[in-house]
């Protein structure tokens, strides 16, 4: 099982840095992907600032909005988020050496909480910290 952090997702269908290697990492990828609710919020977030940047206009973030929802529907499971799993990742968050914000936090707690054995993000601090919490982050 691979969690999938939300810059992956961003990257997936928004013309970005990583794009092109999330691209084929996705389109070899034969592992059960699973994510969390929070991730939509994420998601939309992304889009939202996007918009506001100039980054992205309203018809591109809406195709993205609606091929992220298809992903949702066919081949990303949402896991969703139990009280303790925020504890968990207050706790995370609070270590000022993880340099974690809190969605960042969020993820990996609920990566752990999933038994998750791989973790695919662009963000190098949650891939760190992936990493001394016993789940390999896969590179791109």
């Amino acid at each position: 099982m691979i969690y999938v952090d939300t810059s992956v997702l961003v990257a997936l269908y928004v013309n970005e840095t990583g794009s092109r290697a999330v691209d084929r990492w996705y389109s070899a990828c034969t592992e059960e992907l699973v994510s969390s609710a929070w991730c939509v919020t994420e998601f939309a977030s992304a889009l939202g600032i996007k918009q506001r940047t100039g980054e992205l206009d309203e018809a591109a973030a809406l195709v993205a909005w609606q091929q992220f929802e298809r992903l949702c529907a066919n081949d990303l499971q949402l896991l969703t988020i139990d009280p303790s799993t925020y504890h968990r990742a207050a706790i995370l968050a609070l270590e000022a050496g993880s340099c974690l914000r809190a969605g960042d936090a969020l993820h990996l707690a609920i990566a752990h909480d999933s038994k998750a054995v791989s973790m695919a993000t662009l963000d190098k601090v949650l891939a760190k910290n992936a990493k001394r919490h016993g789940i390999m982050a896969i590179k791109f």
